[in-house]
């Protein structure tokens, strides 16, 4: 479990900088830098919708996080090892406008 801090405000699982969602996945299978990456997990707010928030689910700065970016230095067997994460996406409207700021390349 990593500690969390996203910047995707604009995805419905962001409260206040952390997750709701419970896990996510980093996508980006051949990723040589930060920016080839992305959160797979994001999804967009809508205007006039309620979130995927509920009473059940609450933000949470420590999670779960799957990734496909084998070439980074924290992923062991598709998962993250990094003990503290930065996502990155503030105005994204999908998942590839956001990034793992915390992707290092073996």
């Amino acid at each position: 479990m990593a500690d969390l801090k996203c910047t995707a405000e604009t995805c419905t699982y962001n409260d206040s900088q952390l997750c709701c969602k419970g896990d996510i996945m980093v996508g980006g299978k051949h990723a040589c830098e930060c920016g080839e990456t992305c959160c797979e997990s994001f999804f967009p707010k809508r205007e006039g919708t309620d979130s995927f928030k509920s009473s059940v689910v609450h933000p949470t700065s420590t999670i779960s996080i799957d990734c496909e970016a084998v070439k980074c230095i924290y992923n062991a067997n598709y998962k993250c090892h990094a003990e503290h994460v930065d996502i990155r996406g503030n105005g994204a409207d999908e998942h590839q406008q956001t990034a793992c700021a915390t992707f290092t390349e073996k």
